[in-house]
């Protein structure tokens, strides 16, 4: 009985840990988050670095290098408050934390599950 309890227990710890990773941010696969940002309010922002963006980004991106230790201010004084972001990246890993530091400063975030890579999977349209 102890076992089935602390498994249980443990079960339920692992939801609440998966859940609170989201940090208040949507996160959306390729189609939905192509549907989404077709929104003329939604604000495409792209975290990678300016050499990865030239190489390809989704039309209509905006670039904020992630990695610039600058980018909280350069994305707070570019992007409207009042508009939703739609963030991605190359994998989806540095856009979940964007989107994270994006939704503490008051922003409304959705993230590119999987990032560039499974928009060129699903051969979704790019520009150069």
């Amino acid at each position: 009985m102890k076992k089935i309890l602390l498994t249980i227990l443990a079960m339920l710890g692992l939801t609440a840990c998966s859940n609170a990773q989201n940090h208040g941010f949507e996160n959306m696969n390729v189609a939905e988050f192509a549907d989404y940002i077709k929104n003329d309010d939604v604000q495409l922002l792209d975290a990678r670095t300016p050499q990865e963006f030239n190489e390809g980004h989704i039309p209509g991106a905006k670039n904020i290098d992630w990695y610039n230790e600058n980018f909280i201010n350069d994305a707070t004084n570019s992007l409207d408050k009042s508009k939703p972001v739609a963030v991605y990246c190359r994998s989806g890993k540095r856009s979940a934390t964007a989107a994270e530091k994006l939704t503490e400063k008051g922003y409304k975030v959705t993230n590119l599950l999987g990032g560039i890579l499974a928009w060129n999977e699903a051969k979704m349209p790019v520009e150069k």
